[in-house]
This record gives C-alpha cells, structure tokens and sequence, in this order.
C-alpha cells in the first residue's frame, strides 16, 4: 500500500482509476468546497472516505504538506518497452488540425537517471500537458514514483504511461529497431532543438541532473540535440530543458507538414518561324 497526499495528486488518482484507492482520508478540521466536490468524487467512484484529525493525517504523509487529504492507494504496475510500442499515440488534442489530415507520430521520453523527485514531479506534468506518448525510467538511478512525485506533478503522474526498465541502453536500442529516432539532449550538441523536425516517431532522452547524459546513452543516441544559452549559464535545469523541449516538438505536431512542391511541367516545344 503506498500513500498519496494533496488535493490534486488524490483528485486525479480517483479520476484516473488507474489503480485501486482502498480509502481516501479527509481532514475533520477542514470543511470547504474543494474537500467537499473531493468528497462527492470518491462516492461517485465508490472510493471509500474516513474523517481524520490532521495530526494523523501528518503522521500517514510523513509531512505537513497534505492540505487536509491522504488517500491510501494500491502500489503502481508500471508498463514495459513492449507495452509502451504497442499503444496507440495520444490523440493530438489542438483543435486547428484535425486527426484526418495530421499523421499521428509517436513521441516518448526518456529519463537517465533523474534522482531529484522535484524534478521528476515537473517532467512528468509537462509530459502530459504536452501529450507525451510514454516515459521510460531506469529501475536503478532513478528517483522513485512516490507522493512527492505526485503532488510535485498536480496528480499528472497518475495520468501519464510508465514503463520501468533495467537498462536504459537496452530499451533505447528497442526503439530504434521499431523504427523511433532516439534524441538526446546535450549542451554540446547539434543542431539546435528548434532546428529538427518532430514530425516523425522519437524519444527524447533527458539526463541527470548536473552531469547529463550517461556516455554509453549518449552514444545510443541518433542526434544530440542543444538548446541555444545567450547568458553566462551554459544550461538549464533539467525540467525546465525538458519542458521546452517537449513543447516545440509539440507545436510542430500541431501543423501540418509542409506541402512538397509539384514538379514542374515540362516545356512545350516552341513554334518558331518557318516551323
């Protein structure tokens, strides 16, 4: 049994029915709209609802920092590479492009060995707020999935597609057999990120804070990628890198690729005089 804490990361969880909530506990002390449109959702979802005090409440999240709800969820099944080929890419949600004429391409994300659960929690909000196909942790080197993940996430971590490997190099090396570019992002890459075209399937790989990118997954990588630094800091941090990352190869998903050029008529003989 794990524990989730935050008006958010339970909200979604209980939307998402991704996994079972045995019980979701509610700050006796606390009587608002928020806790009590949370409340209406647990019994619509058939989630159970006990009333604590919030100094239990603080005891089960091992922090203050709950808002006055605790849910006791059953322990996450994480997907496999396998899993994550065989599904669908997430419909493309921007209305001025209908699914007719905007090919679906798939596009995942990678994290070497991200150990700060702040920035784990970011990644994943912005993996689904940019429709994020699917995210590949490392068992090992890697920060847990864990309620500070979800309340860093505002719940997204509930929504999003994990798959769980044991070596990163391994399940890149799967995804360019399927025919899916693995792009690294690197400070001493090129071209820019601006500069290549997402329209096609890809995995963006994000390394660890700090240090980057492991060197055997960097060299696994088809293209390493750089984002432009006009200051005196060489790099961001790794979420914010990430989330602008993410968002371009979304904007460019969201048009329609640019239209071949017809090829030119051949000329027609000319007629000249005494033709």
């Amino acid at each position: 049994m794990e524990v989730l804490y935050g008006l958010h990361p339970v909200e979604e969880a209980v939307r998402s029915g991704a996994r079972r909530l045995d019980c979701v506990l509610l700050a006796s002390e606390r009587g608002d709209a928020r806790l009590e449109r949370l409340a209406g959702l647990c019994r619509d979802a058939g989630v159970r609802i006990t009333l604590q005090s919030r100094d239990q409440l603080t005891r089960l999240a091992r922090t203050d920092a709950h808002q006055g709800v605790v849910a006791l969820v059953r322990q996450r099944a994480f997907l496999t590479i396998e899993d994550l080929l065989a599904l669908l890419p997430i419909a493309n949600k921007i209305d001025t492009i209908s699914a007719e004429t905007q090919p679906s391409y798939r596009f995942f994300l990678a994290l070497d060995g991200i150990e700060d659960p702040h920035n784990l929690g970011a990644l994943l909000r912005t993996a689904d707020g940019a429709g994020v196909d699917g995210i590949i942790l490392p068992e090992r080197r890697s920060a847990p999935v864990s309620a500070t993940v979800a309340k860093t996430s505002a719940g997204a971590s509930e929504h999003v597609r994990i798959a769980r490997v044991t070596n990163l190099v391994r399940a890149l090396e799967q995804m360019k057999q399927a025919n899916i570019w693995v792009l690294g992002l690197d400070e001493h890459g090129a071209p820019d990120y601006m500069d290549f075209d997402f329209r096609t399937d890809c995995v963006l790989v994000l390394g660890r804070e700090g240090a980057g990118l492991h060197e055997l997954v960097k060299k696994t990588c088809d293209h390493l990628l750089r984002i432009p630094m006009a200051g005196a800091v060489s790099s961001l941090n790794v979420s914010v890198a990430g989330a602008v990352v993410m968002y371009e190869a979304m904007r460019q998903r969201s048009r329609p690729a640019p239209a071949m050029p017809k090829p030119a008529a051949p000329p027609k003989p000319r007629k000249g005089l005494g033709s």
